[in-house]
C-alpha cells in the first residue's frame, strides 16, 4: 500500500477513469470494526457497504477479504479516516495507523493508494442521529460504523470535486 495526499489520490482516479474506471473505499477503523462505504462510478456520492469485524489475529482475512472488494467494485484507493489532533497523539489515531500497517506488511494490497482523512467527530453525528431510533446496541454499533465511513468518503469526495471543479 502507497500512502499518498489527498489531491493526488483523486487526480490519478480521474486519470484511470479515462481508460478503466475506478472507485474509493471509505474506512471508519475502530478498536471491533472498520465500517466501509464506496464512492458511486462518478465518485461524486457515497454509500455505506458493511462491516469487517477488527481482530490482530484476522488481518489476513481483512486484507483477503478488501482483495476481494477491489475486484469486485474495481477499487483503486482507500480514504482512511484518521483522528486528526494537533494537541496530542491520540489512542485512536495510533490505532488506525498500526491496523494499516499491519495491513501493509500482508503484501496483499501492493499497488493500492490510500490517504488520511479527518475523521473527527464522525461517529458521534451518526450516534446522535440514529439514537432516536432506539436500535439493539449491537445493530446500532454497525450502523455507526458504516455511516461514519460514509461522512469520510462523502467529505473528501466534496473537498476534491470543489477543487477540481474550480
Amino acid at each position: 500500500m502507497q500512502y499518498v495526499k489527498p489531491l493526488h489520490l483523486f487526480q490519478n482516479l480521474v486519470k484511470s477513469n479515462a481508460s478503466q474506471g475506478g472507485r474509493l473505499l471509505g474506512l471508519d477503523v475502530g478498536v471491533k470494526y472498520v465500517g466501509l462505504a464506496i464512492s458511486d462510478l462518478d465518485n461524486k456520492i457515497a454509500s455505506p457497504l458493511s462491516v469487517l469485524v477488527r481482530k490482530k489475529t484476522n488481518i489476513d482475512l481483512v486484507a483477503h477479504d478488501f482483495q476481494s472488494l477491489i475486484s469486485e467494485l474495481s477499487l483503486v484507493g482507500f480514504v482512511v479516516g484518521y483522528p486528526f489532533d494537533r494537541q496530542r497523539l491520540a489512542p485512536d489515531a495510533t490505532q488506525v495507523k498500526l491496523f494499516i500497517d499491519d495491513l501493509s506488511e500482508t503484501g496483499k494490497l501492493d499497488g493500492l493508494k490510500f490517504m488520511f482523512w479527518d475523521e473527527r467527530f464522525t461517529s458521534k453525528n451518526v450516534e446522535l442521529l440514529i439514537k432516536p431510533l432506539s436500535l439493539h446496541p449491537v445493530l446500532a454499533k454497525t450502523v455507526v460504523d458504516k455511516f461514519a465511513a460514509v461522512q469520510i468518503l462523502q467529505a473528501y469526495l466534496d473537498y476534491v470535486n470543489k477543487k477540481e471543479n474550480r
